[in-house]
């Protein structure tokens, strides 16, 4: 690795996974960590944030873990204190709290679609609007200002072929949450993109019970060659995918770059008019 984040502190919320393999966060976290970060792997599930911590630390780098649930104002407030108590500054956030209900506007139970709403956009709410105040501070201080990753989904621009009213409205809104954001705090030099992931093999995907009905009749490995077939480069993405999407965000190299939807998909979004 060529250390593109050396000397920065990234936190990565949802950066456990739900089940063995690579999730989203997971991966970006160890990434950001092998490029040189401090990571703080936040995570609902302790258990998971602490595995991921583990692997960056087995790997020689830096990294903690906190249990915290997004949704919650003071946990997200106690994750930001936590980070500044270790490590003094936040230079990188990226946002990977999401989760999928299968369910159109008439299926789907009201608390569904508000619990949705609160995983997906309100957890990324509460943490930029902890995290925000100290980049604020670090311009002032340094002009140095900050990175703010949003994952997203092609299914907040496109229609995938699974009925997923919350999800995709979640997902859209949040993509222009993130541009408004962007414009917003541009003078401060504080990015704010989104990553749009196509359809990816993760252990999410792999433990949703609706996706596998919908795909393949509750078979996994069926949902994986339906999901594979609608691709045009012939296969799913994986997490990693994500993760050095979020490394080039998180990067100085991508300085200039803000209010970005980076659609990370196989072509699949070309297809769908």
């Amino acid at each position: 690795m060529s250390g593109r984040l050396r000397g920065k502190v990234a936190i990565v919320a949802g950066a456990g996974s739900i089940g063995p393999g690579w999730g989203n966060g997971k991966a970006t976290a160890t990434v950001f960590a092998r490029e040189g970060a401090k990571v703080i792997c936040a995570d609902i599930n302790r258990d998971a944030a602490e595995e991921t911590a583990a692997i960056i630390q087995n790997e020689g780098g830096q990294a903690f873990a906190v249990h915290a649930d997004v949704t919650k104002a003071e946990q997200v407030a106690d994750l930001v204190a936590r980070t500044l108590g270790r490590y003094g500054r936040i230079d990188i956030l990226d946002n990977n709290v999401g989760i999928a209900e299968v369910g159109g506007v008439v299926d789907l139970p009201e608390e569904v679609w508000d619990r949705v709403f609160r995983v997906n956009l309100t957890g990324a709410f509460l943490a930029m609007k902890h995290v925000i105040p100290v980049m604020l501070r670090q311009f002032e201080e340094s002009g140095q200002g900050g990175s703010i990753i949003n994952i997203s989904s092609i299914a907040s621009i496109r229609h995938t072929g699974v009925p997923y009213a919350s999800y995709s409205a979640t997902k859209a809104a949040l993509n222009q949450l993130t541009r408004t954001t962007a414009v917003q705090y541009a003078p401060q030099k504080i990015r704010v993109n989104t990553i749009l992931p196509g359809l990816m093999k993760t252990p999410m995907v792999a433990h949703s019970a609706g996706l596998a009905q919908a795909y393949g009749e509750g078979d996994v490995e069926a949902m994986w060659a339906a999901r594979d077939a609608q691709v045009p480069m012939g296969h799913m993405g994986e997490a990693w995918d994500v993760a050095y999407a979020a490394l080039f965000l998180a990067s100085d190299e991508a300085r200039y770059v803000t209010g970005l939807d980076m659609v990370v998909d196989g072509g699949i979004t070309l297809k769908y008019g």
